[in-house]
């Protein structure tokens, strides 16, 4: 007699208030306070790598919907903010979005103080779902671009 087949182990979503993109196949979820960066990070790690021929694209900014879905986190915008960006002294703003993506990598934006010159090797659970974490410096465009370049192996790093 065959085996049920099993579905998926999806968890309730929740609310969480982060930033997450998609670079080709991974996504990247950023969370920090308020006024950190996150919104500003994303859009110059999408602008970036988009200019080197990677497929990147805006997930949700600001609230997202994250849920564990067979052991990986998945995290979505809400509707009613899916597809905008919020610029700074001008409001949510339209722009290019994927509707969902699985996360492999959480970005904490953190003070200088906290920052640890090296980082040992650290996944986080969310949803219930273990993801690896680095911390960088909240707003600090110029050395976060290749700190996350490095840790998804995008070219020139291996």
């Amino acid at each position: 007699m065959p085996e049920p087949v099993t579905q998926p182990e999806v968890t309730q979503p929740e609310n969480i208030h982060a930033t997450a993109i998609l670079i080709g196949e991974r996504g990247v979820l950023i969370t920090g306070p308020s006024g950190s960066g996150k919104t500003t990070l994303a859009l110059a790690l999408v602008d970036h790598l988009s200019r080197r021929g990677f497929f990147s694209r805006i997930i949700g900014d600001d609230q997202l919907y994250v849920a564990g879905h067979a052991g990986r986190l998945l995290c979505r915008a809400p509707a009613t903010i899916a597809g905008l960006a919020e610029v700074a002294g001008l409001g949510p703003r339209p722009l290019a979005f994927e509707p969902a993506g699985i996360i492999d990598l959480h970005i904490r934006l953190v003070e200088e103080a906290e920052m640890e010159r090296f980082q040992e090797e650290v996944s986080e659970p969310i949803a219930g779902c273990p993801v690896p974490r680095i911390d960088l410096v909240r707003r600090s465009v110029s050395t976060a671009l290749p700190a996350v370049m490095s840790r998804l192996s995008i070219s020139p790093f291996l």
